[in-house]
């Protein structure tokens, strides 16, 4: 699976879109029509390796605010930073 994880990851660095990638998900932040543009052409790039793929979405829609993928770790990290000096 390793290979066909890197190519959809390919996809999604390839896009420009801010992202972030950990063991178990790829996080992609940005307009719909663009963030579904690459969730389809990664998609298509793991279908090339079979026959079938799964796919997992998770959509946290809030117009009007962009960053959030870095601002909700950097609240979590405040509160964790005061409880250390606290």
């Amino acid at each position: 699976m390793s290979e066909a994880v890197a190519d959809a990851v390919r996809v999604v660095r390839d896009s420009g879109l801010p992202h972030r990638l950990d063991s178990m998900f790829t996080t992609l932040e940005g307009e719909w029509d663009e963030v579904m543009d690459v969730v389809r052409r990664a998609t298509e790039a793991v279908g090339r390796h079979g026959h079938r793929v799964s796919l997992v979405i998770k959509a946290d829609i809030r117009p009007g605010h962009t960053g959030e993928m870095q601002a909700k770790v950097d609240r979590v990290e405040a509160i964790l930073a005061q409880d250390a000096t606290g």
